[in-house]
């Protein structure tokens, strides 16, 4: 019978025992049986139950000795590593940069390959996948799965990609040939929102149910967490902030025809870089200029000043509607303008509109969204197996 119809069922308590222990593991490192016990509330005698059932499982595994008083030493106990692995891959135009995990969350393999000369993405992300777990020295058959964080709109309904403005090779049924290509479920996600999952596991965003993080770089996108979890919307298009119509900048009508929109007009990469050069800080990258800007001190803060009015249509529209306490400021510009680009948006924000946020820059410096591939991945592989303790 289903443990779930019997809530009171000894199965049922010993998977959620069995789950407990794991997580406590995972959190604290190796532990023994008699600590095991103390933390979840369990006797001795169920402790060690619970620990020769992990064991036999292959879930758990001695890795020391803890000396004692008098008698022997306490055996130590982890989660075993190799249980289950994980690859994450971040999808760019140019590149692909692909991680693999153990069940601890150690990133023990990592590759990166450029798209450029190449137009099979089936074959980019195998190729990517099983180099990533070659070189964590990991079977492919252990990967349980695979997370890709990709630009464009991903169906919440079918998991597939809809629209990708930058990876036009990329169209919906590649999510059903990858998936009978490696065997293994694979899962799409937008980008911007797996650096949200970053953001909230490790970053800025620690311990906040709700926040947005507004991603500047080449473009401009919106992660939207609400009750520590993504928004997605109907189509998968919440946050695709680069599409609102702001004033300062037309608004195409077709945008099926690549025009850039309003929003995208005046805060993407390109738009950053014009606002530099006018303002004496001409560079390649946007993001270099608003470094420059940020170093210059007062001198940058008329660039600043602008970049942050800009930014600040956005956001302001963002906030008024769903009024999160925490804003992120993440991507390349973002991550460069730092403090003092966030704290120029916050003012701006909160004298054009009753609502006051907190502004903040991204805590990530890293590779955000493959960061948030990796976590996504893990979450779901951990409620498998670590849910499917007892048989």
């Amino acid at each position: 019978m289903s443990a779930t119809r019997l809530p009171g069922t000894p199965r049922l308590l010993r998977a959620l025992n069995d789950r407990a222990a794991l997580e406590l593991l995972l959190e604290r490192g190796p532990l023994t049986r008699a600590r095991l016990g103390e933390l979840t509330g369990l006797s001795k005698v169920t402790a060690s139950q619970l620990v020769e059932r992990l064991e036999e499982r292959g879930l758990v595994t001695r890795v020391g000795e803890q000396a004692g008083g008098r008698g022997p030493n306490a055996q130590l106990y982890a989660v075993s590593p190799g249980s289950a692995h994980v690859v994450g891959v971040d999808v760019g135009p140019d590149r692909v940069v692909a991680a693999c995990a153990d069940i601890t969350g150690a990133v023990i393999g990592r590759v990166e390959q450029s798209t450029r000369d190449t137009d099979d993405p089936v074959g980019v992300v195998h190729n990517a996948v099983v180099q990533a777990a070659s070189s964590a020295q990991a079977q492919l058959s252990s990967v349980r799965r695979i997370v890709l964080g990709t630009p464009g709109l991903v169906d919440p309904g079918t998991g597939d990609i809809t629209f990708a403005f930058n990876l036009p090779r990329w169209h919906s049924g590649l999510l059903a040939a990858l998936r009978d290509d490696l065997h293994t479920p694979v899962v799409f996600e937008n980008d911007v929102n797996l650096a949200a999952v970053a953001e909230a596991q490790s970053g800025a965003a620690q311990g906040v149910g709700d926040f947005v993080l507004v991603w500047v770089g080449a473009g401009v996108g919106l992660a939207i967490v609400l009750g520590g979890r993504l928004h997605h919307g109907s189509s998968g298009a919440a946050g695709e902030i680069g599409y609102l119509p702001v004033p300062g900048a037309p608004i195409p009508r077709d945008v099926s025809r690549r025009a850039k929109p309003a929003f995208q007009q005046l805060v993407g990469a390109d738009s950053v870089r014009a606002v530099a050069s006018e303002h004496g800080y001409p560079a390649a990258e946007a993001a270099e200029a608003v470094r420059a800007a940020v170093a210059a001190g007062a001198d940058g803060g008329p660039m600043l000043d602008e970049l942050a009015r800009r930014l600040a249509l956005g956001v302001a529209s963002t906030c008024v509607v769903l009024d999160p306490p925490l804003v992120v400021l993440a991507g390349e510009v973002g991550q460069a303008g730092g403090t003092a680009l966030a704290d120029r948006v916050q003012h701006e924000v909160a004298a054009i509109t009753l609502v006051q946020p907190r502004v903040v820059p991204t805590g990530l410096t890293e590779e955000p969204i493959l960061q948030g591939a990796l976590r996504t991945a893990l979450d779901a592989v951990r409620d498998e197996v670590f849910g499917s303790t007892v048989g």
